[in-house]
């Protein structure tokens, strides 16, 4: 093969025009053929859509599993990422063992005050850690493996190993800084790595396409059954890291007999196939070859083939790289040390040299695609950056579409850009994003590879795990052997039935600043109060004798403003003494009850003057 034929991926030949019709041909035309070679078995339509294709002697292809006469059994327990996207985590138990299949988080939403990350709820894994045999990792996307060191450090363990792949594992390992938790011991797999990981569980890691370098789907086999976990997944036949989807692999592990599929359901609403990752290279050329100053492009930055092919198209237009946002800052250094970005010497320049090369020699790479208010990318947008301000002639490239509950915060970055005379591109039709995730197409694909005798829809919202239960039945799963369930369900997975048999303790972990878990919605609701309505803090002197001072000192913030409001801070103050008086006389000494009292007094009396609710702080202090 000639250097050129190599074309700029290294090894693998670059293919062009990669359209997402001609990706949905190449398929179709296989598909034709394998028509044609078997055309006493009818498994397409005529709108050749994919069909279920019944393995031969598929009747008989579960093993039986008896022990002593009785059938054998293990559970399924979801702990995370159903009817949610995000904070993805599975537990498997068979006996006295477990295994967990990773531990991701997700992002607090506008109620969720002062959250900084949200984790699934460990309280089943720590009751029973005793049984865990391993924590097994897809891929190294946050909603993956953002929960890892949290989970090490509720634990209490560094005795649980660790099973990924070569990036997955360093990008894991990155997030136990600054944490406390102590760095579990580390097995790195590759495609068709088979493990015996305990006494039962032996597990199989199988290459599939997603977003991000090693990426696999996982086979875990017990002697009750065999199961398939999907991991994130879409089919893309020209991989721009040329390590493709293991159609062989997962059509073998179909025919030795898959009792059960947990299989991503993030595009179950989508039809048709999800576009090649190349295709964003193709597009991205062109933005390049029409900007005349700085490009600023914003970008997932775990999503490694995307930077990789952001690389390579500035080499060949001859920018200068800065990048910026620590997320991005920290994914470049381990994946160029590891070898899975590959850049050519001093083609990277520090953000704060930005202004002294020409405006057509720069590509700004930063983070910020959702909206993010710290981000480089809203920094830059509303004026704040330290170092980059827009100026005329700036495009501004969005490589990235809002995840659901961020449009809002998106949409005000484009603005904000827009109004600074920036040219903002963002994906509306134009091929600078695709998914990392199969449409309808791939997903019916996956079912008729590993031809699953009961099948459970994961990593999604309802609405995407209940229209990927109507994929399955239209391939020829049966409804009876579809299960849509919740987080903290416990499924019983046998031979002959799979069915719910109870529930674990499960739900939301918040994480804020150090603490795990200390704030709960009792707290959140008190945030959401001072948001609403603020706080008045009402400080009171108590004599040694009991008597109260009768000055009392009233301050708020966030309810009303001193100035404008002095009568009803004044009659405030009244109702104070008034009521200090009758507790006086009462013979009330209790520092908690005196609290209470004032509390309820106080807030009956403003809620009635303001039709506002806010928090009231009563201090007492002894003189």
């Amino acid at each position: 093969m000639s250097e050129k034929e190599k074309g700029e991926f290294g090894n693998q030949p670059l293919k062009r025009n990669f359209s997402k019709k001609e990706d949905v041909n190449k398929i179709k035309s296989g598909m034709k053929r394998f028509r044609r070679k078997n055309a006493n078995r009818r498994h397409l339509d005529e709108k050749n859509e994919i069909r279920y294709i019944p393995r031969v002697n598929d009747r008989n292809r579960h093993i039986d599993r008896k022990v002593d006469g009785k059938e054998e059994k293990m559970y399924v327990i979801p702990l995370g990422g159903l009817e949610e996207v995000g904070k993805n985590m599975t537990a498997f138990q068979y006996k006295d063992e477990i295994i967990v299949v990773d531990a991701g988080l997700s992002f607090p939403e506008d109620e969720h005050l002062g959250i900084d990350v949200i984790i699934p709820d460990f309280s089943y894994l720590e009751s029973n850690r005793h049984k865990i045999k391993g924590l097994l990792l897809t891929h190294g996307h946050e909603d993956h493996i953002g929960a890892i060191p949290y989970f090490y450090q509720k634990l209490g363990t560094e005795n649980i190993p660790m099973y990924g792949g070569r990036l997955t594992l360093a990008l894991a390992r990155a997030k136990f800084e600054k944490k406390d938790a102590k760095l579990p011991k580390e097995k790195v797999i590759s495609g068709r790595t088979i493990l015996k990981v305990s006494k039962y569980f032996t597990v199989e890691f199988v290459s599939v396409t997603h977003s991000i370098a090693d990426c696999y789907a996982i086979c875990i086999k017990t002697p009750a059954a065999t199961i398939l976990h999907s991991g994130d997944f879409k089919v893309d036949l020209t991989p721009v890291d040329g390590e493709g989807f293991d159609f062989g692999r997962l059509a073998q592990l179909g025919e030795e007999g898959v009792d059960l599929l947990l299989s991503d359901s993030t595009n179950a609403q989508i039809s048709g196939f999800t576009p090649s990752e190349r295709t964003v290279g193709e597009s991205l050329k062109d933005e390049f070859a029409k900007a005349k100053g700085r490009i600023i492009l914003a970008a997932f930055a775990s999503h490694v083939h995307r930077l990789q092919q952001i690389v390579n198209i500035a080499t060949k237009h001859g920018r200068k790289i800065a990048i910026d946002g620590r997320s991005m800052v920290k994914i470049f250094e381990i994946c160029s040390n590891l070898g899975y970005l590959k850049m050519p010497k001093d083609i990277m320049i520090d953000i704060d040299k930005v202004e002294t090369y020409p405006a057509n020699k720069v590509l700004i790479l930063c983070t910020g695609t959702q909206g993010e208010p710290l981000a480089a990318l809203s920094r830059i947008a509303n004026g704040t950056h330290k170092h980059i301000s827009l100026r005329e002639g700036d495009t501004v490239v969005i490589s990235a579409t809002p995840i659901p509950g961020n449009e809002k915060a998106a949409t005000k970055n484009i603005n904000q850009l827009m109004k600074r005379d920036a040219n903002v591109v963002f994906e509306k039709g134009i091929g600078i994003h695709v998914s990392g995730h199969g449409c309808q197409e791939e997903q019916k694909l996956m079912i008729n590879l590993v031809k699953p005798k009961y099948f459970l829809p994961v990593h999604g919202e309802y609405a995407m795990i209940k229209k990927h239960k109507e994929l399955a039945m239209a391939v020829g799963i049966p409804e009876r052997n579809v299960i849509l369930t919740e987080n903290g369900a416990k499924l019983e997975l046998s031979k002959s039935s799979f069915r719910t048999v109870g529930r674990v303790p499960s739900g939301a972990t918040f994480i804020d600043g150090f603490g795990i878990g200390d704030v709960g919605n009792a707290v959140l609701k008190d945030r959401q109060n001072l948001a609403d309505d603020g706080i008045v803090i009402i400080t009171i002197s108590q004599y040694r004798n009991g008597k109260f001072n009768r000055q009392v000192e009233l301050v708020t913030r966030g309810f009303v403003y001193n100035k404008d409001a002095e009568s009803l801070l004044s009659e405030t103050k009244k109702l104070v003494r008034t009521e200090l008086i009758n507790m006086e006389n009462e013979g009330i000494k209790e520092i908690g009850k005196i609290k209470q009292k004032i509390r309820a007094k106080v807030g009956e009396f403003l809620n009635k003057e303001t039709d506002r609710e806010p928090i009231i702080l009563p201090i007492i202090m002894e003189v």
